[in-house]
């Protein structure tokens, strides 16, 4: 029996691509997958380089030497104080932190344009910090940090809850490969991302994947107009609100 040398797949922080490598485990046992954790500045790079052969990115810019497809949407939350008046609701407006010191997450390519108007002018502002600096400072009862849900959880605390945020954009996850591969294990480990089957048909080439919009998450419940700090309670059933 042939050995295939090592097929690498790069992730960045939040991205679970557990479910993905059992699939591949169970299916190909003889063509070994490893997994690598990469931050966010070189998702890109560790695809260009050889250094993985594909990557879970969030960066859809569409690259002329990468094919790249979009696969799901993020949802983007603020992790405030566990005290804090929107930790009791079921989502919040950014127009609600108008008067928070934020502090934005700098790895979501989607909010960069975003951050000198939601960080800038006449609202209070946060010392330079990495993310897990701010997070541990609205622990401590200062400010809101704005991410996307799954990397609010690599981060989670006692002190601090991750409330869904209305009004900005979600972030995409997609995965990136180089467009000059030529590796039937690309195209097989793209069937699996997307569900395929098995016994389904692998005739379709990997560089030939179609490129689809990211799926959208489940519509969340807008947020009723209100002079509280926050404008949606907890729902329970018959659009009753209750806090946590």
């Amino acid at each position: 029996m042939s050995v295939h040398p090592a097929f690498t797949v790069a992730f960045v922080p939040g991205v679970t691509p557990d479910k993905w490598v059992r699939r591949w485990a169970d299916r190909h046992p003889d063509r070994p997958l490893r997994v690598r954790q990469v931050e966010v500045p070189e998702q890109l790079d560790v695809v260009r380089d050889g250094h993985a052969s594909m990557a879970f990115v969030r960066d859809l810019s569409r690259p002329d030497d990468l094919h790249l497809i979009p696969l799901y949407e993020e949802v983007p939350v603020a992790v405030v104080h566990h005290e804090h008046p929107a930790a009791a609701f079921d989502e919040i407006d950014l127009d609600d932190l108008v008067d928070e010191p934020l502090f934005l997450d700098p790895d979501i390519p989607a909010w960069r344009d975003l951050a000198p108007d939601l960080t800038g002018g006449s609202r209070p502002t946060l010392p330079p910090m990495t993310l897990r600096q701010a997070v541990e400072t609205v622990g401590a009862g200062t400010g809101v940090v704005v991410t996307v849900l799954s990397v609010a959880r690599l981060h989670q605390r006692k002190d601090v809850v991750a409330v869904p945020l209305l009004g900005l954009p979600g972030s995409a996850v997609g995965l990136a490969w180089r467009r000059a591969d030529d590796d039937d294990r690309l195209e097989t480990f793209v069937g699996i991302v997307r569900g395929r089957t098995e016994r389904s048909s692998r005739g379709e080439g990997a560089a030939a994947a179609p490129e689809q919009p990211p799926a959208k998450p489940e519509p969340r419940r807008s947020s009723a107009r209100t002079s509280s700090p926050a404008r949606t309670g907890r729902s329970g059933r018959s659009g009753r609100s209750r806090r946590r």
